[in-house]
């Protein structure tokens, strides 16, 4: 079957069927099945050796420093290790001082996906929209620049973005991620989950077919079921983009929550264990560190609690990556109320998405000041995003003000959509509601 053949076979079934955040057997999503596609690491790590090998015999060869920086890049998408993002960052910036952007429209889109990844995002929107005046008919620098706008809040310009994408003449996988993404954010998920399915089928057409995208695109299928509270779904999809990518880290992470949130917390700790020793990423850590608080093995949680504070700190890429999550999680534990509220309201400052104003209100109302964190948390939920997080922290702020019936409102929400969000946080939602009545 031809590439558009079997674009039309899926949008068709997801009609006929119905498409929604979480599937159940009596409405099923038809998805291609997922099959092994599994990365050649020798190869790529063979070939960072060669170019690197290169660059160092002839320092002036932009081509191979632009290359460099994308396999590094590739290399971090993969694995998760943030090395590689300033590796990528110093390749990219040598084959710019080689050759400006004006003529090296490669170097500059890379070093953009590099500011990006690492969180830059006001770098990130400024060099996309150089990229989008050199090359007005590359549709590369216009999904960098919606992934901008959508991470620093500027949602409406994001969308004129997204409608220039849509007029491309050829629908890209690229493309419908971003428009799944703004989808999501606005609270539709049964149209997020219709553009990532179609993206996951773009992908799975190119040939050779990136094994990242389509298993990041399973992945984040799962994430849209999980957010559903479709546990059941949300599993089928982390094994299915393990399926395609054996060990890809998001989706063992993804897994290892979903088990918790079906009550396995046995398995669940296992899972994060081997994520962890492979990965520790300052949110799996934390979630680590909640489930052995959960299971009584308090020193193991102190010491992961401990660790997400050192991981934090390690060096400036850490700090710039992990700051709104660090804030969350001294919020969510109780600690350091003032440090927290500091640095969300640091960050929001330049980063002015609905997630950056939501960490503002949760880090304000554990600081003592309600007040605030009432008018704050009305700018987190000004999309209609359906997220039990965002519900479950409007409905604590109503608490503390004194609000009942707006707390049982969205207190309800939360644990309506999701009722196992998390390990700890949905048992707090729980005794508050109760407390509510």
């Amino acid at each position: 079957m031809n590439g558009i053949g079997l674009a039309a076979v899926v949008v068709i079934a997801l009609f006929c069927f119905g498409y929604d955040a979480g599937a159940t057997a009596a409405n099923p999503v038809l998805l291609p099945p997922a099959t092994l596609l599994a990365p050649d690491t020798d190869q790529v790590t063979a070939t960072i050796r060669s170019l690197e090998e290169k660059v160092k015999q002839n320092p002036d060869d932009f081509i191979a420093h632009t290359k460099l920086a994308g396999y590094y890049l590739q290399r971090q998408r993969e694995i998760g290790s943030n090395e590689y993002l300033a590796l990528a960052g110093r390749a990219a910036r040598d084959s710019l001082a080689i050759l400006p952007a004006e003529q090296n429209y490669g170097g500059l889109a890379v070093l953009a996906q590099t500011e990006q990844a690492l969180h830059h995002f006001a770098s990130a929107r400024d060099y996309a929209v150089r990229l989008t005046e050199l090359g007005p008919g590359k549709s590369v620098g216009f999904e960098i620049l919606s992934d901008a706008l959508l991470e620093l809040g500027e949602y409406d310009s994001a969308r004129r973005v997204l409608d220039r994408l849509r007029r491309f003449a050829d629908k890209t996988a690229g493309t419908q991620i971003r428009l799944g993404k703004y989808a999501l954010l606005h609270g539709r998920a049964t149209d997020a989950v219709r553009y990532l399915a179609e993206a996951l089928v773009l992908a799975l057409e190119q040939s050779p077919p990136s094994y990242e995208t389509v298993a990041w695109c399973r992945w984040q299928l799962g994430e849209i079921a999980f957010a559903g509270g479709d546990y059941v779904t949300a599993e089928q999809r982390y094994k299915e983009a393990l399926t395609t990518f054996p060990g890809f880290w998001r989706a063992s992470a993804s897994l290892a929550r979903v088990r918790a949130a079906r009550g396995d917390l046995p398995d669940a700790i296992i899972q994060y264990e081997q994520v962890v020793h492979v990965l520790p990423d300052l949110t799996f850590v934390a979630a680590l560190g909640d489930l052995y608080q959960l299971t009584g093995r308090e020193k193991e949680a102190a010491a992961q609690y401990a660790l997400v504070e050192q991981i934090a700190h390690l060096n400036t890429v850490n700090g710039a990556l992990y700051n709104r999550q660090l804030a969350l999680f001294y919020a969510d534990h109780d600690r350091n109320p003032q440090d927290a509220y500091a640095n969300a309201v640091k960050e929001y400052a330049v980063r002015r998405d609905i997630y950056g104003a939501d960490a503002v209100a949760w880090t304000a109302l554990k600081a003592g000041k309600v007040t605030e964190a009432q008018a704050v948390i009305t700018a987190a939920l000004r999309l209609g995003t359906r997220d039990a997080r965002l519900f479950y922290h409007a409905g604590m702020i109503a608490a503390a003000a004194g609000n009942r019936e707006r707390a049982r409102g969205f207190l309800n929400r939360a644990l309506k959509l999701n009722p196992e969000f998390d390990p700890l946080q949905a048992a707090v939602a729980e005794k508050a509601l109760k407390a509510e009545q």
